[in-house]
């Protein structure tokens, strides 16, 4: 079993897609609307946004919050993913593509594709958390004495008296 102390801060993750094929202006309209919203609901308003960047955003999200279940598998605590908030989004722009276009008269008009790289941290809400490590802590400490219990009464039931903790250290 996991250590109490080592619960105690809350789960975070996050994913980050790079090189990412759309202007960074336009991803970043998108990417507000989810800010410090709750995963559930940032999923519904990238599912009804009519933007091409709501599909790779919705991707990048969907992937920070597997990190996060991972992160808690790892721990070994459990984690809901109701509890789970976008804490931190955003985009910077990538390289941008050159490219040339023909123009009349044998000249070529310079334009530029961009590229975006999107970063989307989630994290576990601080009261959630807080309920987690007080459930373990209980956890913990149920075991505890359940165990000594169980020593006492079979230490009885084989005639030896029980161990006194006044000596013991």
């Amino acid at each position: 079993m996991a250590d109490v102390t080592t619960q105690s801060a809350s789960i975070e993750a996050h994913a980050l897609l790079r090189y990412v094929h759309l202007s960074p202006q336009k991803a970043r309209l998108v990417i507000d609307l989810i800010r410090g919203q709750n995963v559930n609901a940032a999923k519904r308003i990238l599912k009804f946004t009519p933007k091409r960047a709501a599909r790779q955003i919705e991707k990048v999200l969907d992937s920070a919050i597997a990190n996060a279940q991972v992160k808690a598998d790892i721990a070994g605590t459990p984690l809901d993913e109701d509890e789970l908030y976008v804490t931190e989004c955003y985009i910077n722009e990538g390289p941008r593509w050159k490219r040339l276009r023909p123009a009349p008269m044998g000249r070529a008009f310079r334009y530029q594709k961009r590229t975006a790289h999107l970063w989307v941290g989630v994290s576990e809400h601080h009261v959630a958390a807080q309920e987690r490590v007080a459930a373990a802590a209980a956890e913990a400490e149920s075991h505890k004495g359940v165990r000594g219990a169980a020593r006492r009464v079979r230490k009885a039931l084989a005639g030896k008296p029980a161990p006194s903790k006044k000596g013991k250290k």
